[in-house]
């Protein structure tokens, strides 16, 4: 179980390094392109959620976010036979919720960077800890969709 708890503490001090490296060295709204037309570095803030919805609620998202860390916090101890994608799955949602709690404690807003552009379109701006969240919803929804496979094949091998 350390493992995963050290998953999540690598993800937040990720998280924390690069928004702290943001904010130390750029503007704000300032961007570097990384690859023209396509990904730059860009200093952003956002007060909302997930693609700048539900902008200042900055309660709210804390007192959700506690929510949702001491629900997965409880699950992760008590999982027993849970797959290591499972476990893997929450320990980088975790680590994604605590590292965006941390920005909204302190000040209120989240430090965004990771800026990427298709033609005219301009996908919403993200950190690691966004990242982070989407990558272990995922890995989570894959854990359960082979957890589900596997206990259909089970039962079906267990009629015959």
């Amino acid at each position: 179980m350390l493992l995963f708890f050290i998953i999540s503490i690598l993800v937040i001090a990720l998280d924390q390094v690069s928004k702290w490296w943001i904010v130390q060295h750029m503007e704000l709204y300032q961007s570097i392109s990384v690859v023209p037309d396509f990904f730059y570095i860009t200093s952003h803030r956002n007060r909302g959620a997930a693609f700048g919805i539900l902008q200042e609620q900055r309660w709210l998202f804390i007192i959700v976010t506690i929510g949702v860390v001491i629900a997965i916090i409880v699950y992760m101890v008590r999982m027993k036979k849970e797959s290591i994608l499972t476990k893997t799955a929450l320990s980088f949602v975790l680590g994604g919720a605590v590292g965006n709690l941390i920005d909204r404690i302190r000040t209120g807003e989240v430090v965004d960077f990771f800026h990427f552009q298709f033609g005219s379109y301009h996908f919403p701006i993200f950190n690691v800890a966004d990242s982070s969240i989407c990558v272990g919803v995922v890995l989570f929804l894959i854990a359960n969709l082979m957890d589900y496979k596997k206990e259909q094949y089970d039962t079906s091998v267990g009629d015959a």
